[in-house]
């Protein structure tokens, strides 16, 4: 008797829950914003080897510093090495994400501010971008990533 009331009372507490928002049930987008994410805070390692294992062995990187396509693991490697040193104590902060979902391929397309050293003193660089990713397993891989300085606004 105590059991199914303590059965009752938990499957009760748990319920409540769901219809309150309490447990957040992740889909495909808030999976990908988290990598998003992830990725973000990898950047701001400053280490390339902390980044690397969010691209997919055959992504494509056309970085924000780079007048150059990457298509090789080397080659990703080179632009983040190049850009740590070019772009000391190097952040990002990302803004509005725009996430769509085609079964296991997802694509995020937003902005993002980069903050770094330079002169001694403090920088941003607004920039824009797009994330193509693949799911492989339970990941999110990034197969392709483009990202280019904010323009100017028109005056």
């Amino acid at each position: 008797m105590i059991r199914t009331f303590l059965r009752t009372c938990l499957t009760g507490l748990v319920a409540c829950q769901l219809l309150m928002g309490g447990f957040a049930l992740a889909g495909p987008k808030e999976d990908v914003a988290a990598a998003a994410m992830k990725w973000a805070g990898a950047l701001g390692e400053d280490d390339p080897d902390k980044v690397l294992p969010f691209y997919a062995r055959d992504a494509v990187l056309w970085g924000t510093l780079s007048p150059t396509v990457r298509s090789n693991p080397a080659a990703l490697r080179e632009y983040f090495v190049n850009a740590f040193k070019a772009l000391p104590g190097l952040k990002v902060a990302l803004g509005e994400q725009l996430i769509r979902v085609y079964g296991d391929t997802a694509v995020n397309t937003g902005y993002y501010t980069f903050s770094f050293v330079r002169d001694g003193g403090p920088r941003t660089l607004p920039a824009r971008y797009s994330f193509t990713y693949v799911r492989q397993g339970e990941n999110w891989m990034i197969v392709d990533h483009h990202s280019s300085a904010m323009p100017q606004p028109p005056k």
